[in-house]
């Protein structure tokens, strides 16, 4: 077990959440807006506490924040935010070796990226290079709150690569199951009525949905695309 939420609540969101992280497991939280995905997120990430219950992180964290695009005149480079997150010291060494952020710039496909000023950066490019910064301390689990977002299909298809090939434990939110349908190994559903936690198979049905929302829901297939109606 490397993360852990123990009947952890959030009210009125969400309530008696249970759920272990296992090293190189991929979990997707799925629901409606205004669910509660991003606050499960930040409950494990220490950047909140559940009301009750417990959330634990054992190991390195990487975390990729929901995407806010940068200020157009913030005056730092991709190369200046990945560095500060590669620095690990209080009085010297504040800022990564600039071979090691080159590095870890080129392995999420942002190297050509290094010395722009983020805030031109259009939002796929941002995005890559939050991932960069959550991949600067070999992350044991990895929270990423629609790391898809703004990111193309093949984007989305090297993103997912990444996160299998790094042997982390990964959560993600994600609006949509269908970049990461055939690699995830459990999804949390969290809808109006409850959540519900089980493999691809056991929760995108018609009849547990439906349950969840509390109305007539459809998990149908549309030209290769899974969409609940």
């Amino acid at each position: 077990m490397i993360a852990r939420l123990s009947d952890a609540t959030v009210e009125p969101l969400w309530s008696n959440v249970n759920l272990e992280l296992a090293s190189g497991e991929m979990v997707a939280i799925l629901g409606p807006n205004g669910s509660g995905k991003s606050t499960l997120l930040n409950c494990l990430a220490g950047i909140r506490r559940p009301e009750r219950g417990r959330a634990e992180i054992q190991g390195r964290l990487g975390y990729i924040p929901q995407q806010r695009m940068f200020p157009r005149d913030l005056p730092m480079r991709a190369r200046d935010l990945v560095s500060l997150s590669l620095g690990h010291g209080v009085l010297t060494g504040r800022r990564g070796r600039r071979a090691d952020v080159d590095k870890l710039l080129e392995s999420v496909g942002a190297g050509h990226l290094a010395d722009r000023r983020v805030g031109t950066l259009s939002g796929g490019q941002q995005q890559l290079v939050r991932q960069a910064q959550a991949m600067a301390n070999d992350p044991e689990i990895l929270l990423a709150d629609e790391p898809f977002l703004s990111l193309d299909v093949s984007h989305q298809r090297e993103t997912v690569e990444r996160f299998a090939r790094s042997g982390a434990a990964v959560l993600m939110v994600t609006h949509s199951i269908d970049p990461v349908i055939d690699v995830v190994d459990r999804i949390l559903y969290i809808g109006p009525r409850g959540h519900v936690l089980g493999s691809v198979d056991e929760v995108l049905r018609s009849s547990v949905l439906s349950e969840l929302y509390g109305s007539a829901v459809d998990v149908v297939t549309v030209r290769g695309k899974t969409v609940i109606v």
